[in-house]
């Protein structure tokens, strides 16, 4: 669950360079953009790993008892 808030708090971060970079043209921003995004698609992908993981043990205890 923690991870889900440090994805949350990643996408309110970019809020404000997004709209700088859309709205008033500052290349700067989308920089920002690009690495936040990325940062964003590491931490979904980890996100899921460990989902898929507590699904498969969780199938895993319900096929053990």
């Amino acid at each position: 669950m923690e991870k889900y808030e440090k994805l949350k708090a990643l996408v309110l971060a970019l809020e404000a360079d997004v709209d700088k970079f859309y709205n008033k043209k500052n290349q700067t921003a989308g920089t920002r953009i690009r690495k936040g995004m990325q940062d964003l698609k590491n931490l979904a992908q980890e996100i899921r790993v460990e989902v898929q993981d507590i699904k498969n043990a969780m199938a895993a205890e319900s096929n053990e008892a």
